[in-house]
């Protein structure tokens, strides 16, 4: 059987996507480069890591990988239960959120149907949305010169919204531009999305949003029967290789998710960093303070460099760096600094950076100085 015969025994959906581009590694740097001291700025980590709690409950339960984990993730639903002031049937428990997202697709799209998505939203939207075979309606972003440049326009994704549209994915911040919708925005939109269809919230970010206009969604979901809330551990809780993330939403959202949801998942060492890193204050504030100044040192070396850049109110800054950035994201590569491309969402000219430790940020700084001549 010829490749293309596999291809053609694919679902249509999947037949024309394309694989999600994740940043480069650090080890594969390695091979190809032969580099040994390597940063890597690509993929929004957190550079202070895992709580230190987190790790040594890992530790911990090292012993027990041997076990499956409590398949209804009883523990880890009830620390955020109290977390949110919400009920457990309302909480859906995810390998990270893109894994929830797959699960919204897989639950209320199919052929015929359609969801609702901004200019430079999250790869994985479409992604899900494709291989479901529904249609995917993609709103034009605010143009370069607006007020809120390269953001979501909420009156333009509202216009798509017809009797098929099951889904709206939002995303606040969103990724990979920086960008945000105020809270007066955000519940003027979703009152005015139709009952019966759903509003994917997508926080992943949201712990490091210090605008007070900005909303937290989970102050929506309580009332908000078609809101669907996503949040993620990967991002300020520091735990993206045990990857973990849930899902709020009214009871009846969540059965539907769970019916669909495999068993098992997260895994156990996730729920248990999970818990513990969900109860380590002191060491979120710290990623939020680090975050905070790296933002300020970026902006600002960006700003004397002469390079246009998105403001950001999350863990990255998305940069113009004047032309193709494919050379410079190369060059960068050299200097044993790795970024992100956004040619894939349409951005050739820009690079997503991920906020580091300043000494990090700092080499970043140096060495787009010297390639850039700047």
């Amino acid at each position: 059987m010829t490749d293309k015969r596999f291809i053609d025994l694919a679902v249509p959906g999947v037949q024309d996507l394309a694989p999600y581009q994740a940043g480069k590694p650090i080890s594969e740097l390695k091979r190809e480069l032969g580099i040994d001291d390597i940063i890597k700025l690509a993929s929004n980590e957190n550079p202070l890591g895992a709580s230190p709690k987190a790790i040594d409950v890992v530790k911990k339960h090292a012993a027990e990988i041997g076990l499956y984990p409590d398949g209804n993730g009883f523990d880890l639903k009830r620390v955020l239960a109290d977390f949110h002031g919400i009920g457990l049937n309302r909480i859906t428990l995810g390998s990270g959120s893109d894994h929830l997202i797959e699960l919204i697709a897989r639950a209320f799209l199919q052929e015929g149907r359609n969801a609702v998505i901004s200019q430079y939203a999250f790869a994985v939207y479409a992604i899900t949305t494709k291989a479901t075979g529904a249609e995917l309606r993609v709103a034009d972003a605010f143009p370069k010169g607006h007020d809120n440049a390269y953001g979501h326009d909420l009156e333009a994704m509202l216009k798509l919204i017809d009797d098929n549209t099951r889904v709206v994915f939002l995303a606040n911040p969103n990724n990979p531009t920086g960008t945000w919708i105020d809270g007066d925005s955000l519940k003027d939109f979703i009152n005015r999305v139709p009952k019966d269809v759903l509003v994917v919230l997508d926080e992943a970010y949201t712990e490091y949003v210090e605008d007070p206009a900005y909303l937290d969604g989970s102050e929506l979901v309580k009332d908000t029967e078609n809101l669907v809330l996503l949040r993620t551990f990967s991002k300020a809780y520091g735990l993206a290789g045990v990857r973990v993330g849930y899902a709020l939403a009214n009871p009846t959202v969540t059965d539907l998710l769970n019916r669909v949801r495999l068993a098992f998942n997260p895994n156990l060492l996730a729920q248990a960093a999970a818990i513990a890193a969900l109860g380590d204050t002191e060491h979120l504030k710290k990623a939020v303070q680090l975050n905070r100044e790296g933002l300020q040192q970026m902006s600002d070396a960006y700003t004397d460099m002469g390079l246009d850049f998105i403001p950001s109110v999350a863990n990255f800054i998305t940069v113009d760096v004047g032309g193709d950035a494919k050379p410079v994201f190369d060059a960068l590569l050299k200097e044993g600094v790795i970024t992100r491309p956004l040619a894939p969402y349409g951005m050739p000219n820009h690079l997503r950076i991920s906020i580091g430790l300043p000494e990090e940020n700092q080499r970043l700084i140096s060495a787009l100085r010297r390639i850039l001549g700047r």
